[in-house]
């Protein structure tokens, strides 16, 4: 489905975001990608959602080189990967309902479709009682379940979630990390990048340590080592 071919990345001046990176991520997989501060994780998604572009290297999807999709494209490509991040980017004047019904007006789907989809994915991620409420009126874990059901409305094939845990404790973390393995669970391909050694051994998935730009392992079912 997916695959990193060489993949390299340095910058104008000299640094190294990214150094000759190959590997590939199979439909419904789950899989986690670990590392410190600047070790090319945030680089590394971007590079597939076409948002930076290899020094050398390809990035396919789908067999489709991701830095060949037209412009006139790109929105349609990336509605097939939805995004979750660690600061939510909920939009605080629209209510849960309505985040999530922006999203699907932006990818073009009916009135119907969106009275019909938003409670269920709401439904999904335990936030059933909650549509009408405003960001500021919901809990860090609560935006995050939004944010999560915002990503997975439109029906992508892959949910990328870039450290969707840095910004809450404990407890919600365990709910937000539950909440993607069912998705996983559904059929839909997870890549989570995260710096929390709790989530990555509790998942006993797929791990990819990088350190410096580059993949220095990949375990199969591995736990964070670094």
């Amino acid at each position: 489905m997916i695959y990193y071919d060489r993949v390299s990345k340095i910058y104008a001046d000299n640094s190294v975001a990214l150094e000759d990176v190959s590997f590939s991520v199979e439909p419904g997989e789950f899989i986690s990608i670990v590392g410190h501060s600047g070790a090319g994780k945030t680089t590394l998604i971007k590079m597939l959602l076409a948002e930076e572009v290899p020094s050398s290297g390809s990035v396919f999807f789908e067999s489709i080189n991701v830095h060949e999709v037209p412009n006139r494209r790109m929105g349609e490509f990336r509605r097939k990967i939805g995004t979750v991040f660690q600061d939510f980017k909920l939009l605080p004047s629209k209510t849960a309902y309505e985040n999530i019904a922006f999203a699907m007006e932006a990818a073009g789907r009916n009135e119907e479709e969106i009275r019909s989809d938003v409670p269920h994915v709401l439904e999904l991620v335990d936030l059933g009682d909650k549509l009408n409420n405003f960001p500021d009126e919901l809990s860090g874990g609560e935006q995050q379940r939004v944010a999560i059901a915002r990503a997975i409305v439109n029906q992508p094939d892959v949910i990328v979630a870039d450290e969707p845990t840095g910004n809450l404790d404990p407890v919600n973390t365990f709910e937000i990390v539950q909440i993607l393995k069912k998705i996983n669970d559904l059929g839909t391909t997870i890549i989570l990048t995260t710096h929390n050694k709790g989530v990555i051994d509790s998942l006993k998935k797929r791990v990819i340590t990088m350190d410096r730009g580059r993949v220095i392992r990949d375990d199969r079912e591995g736990k964070y080592i670094l």
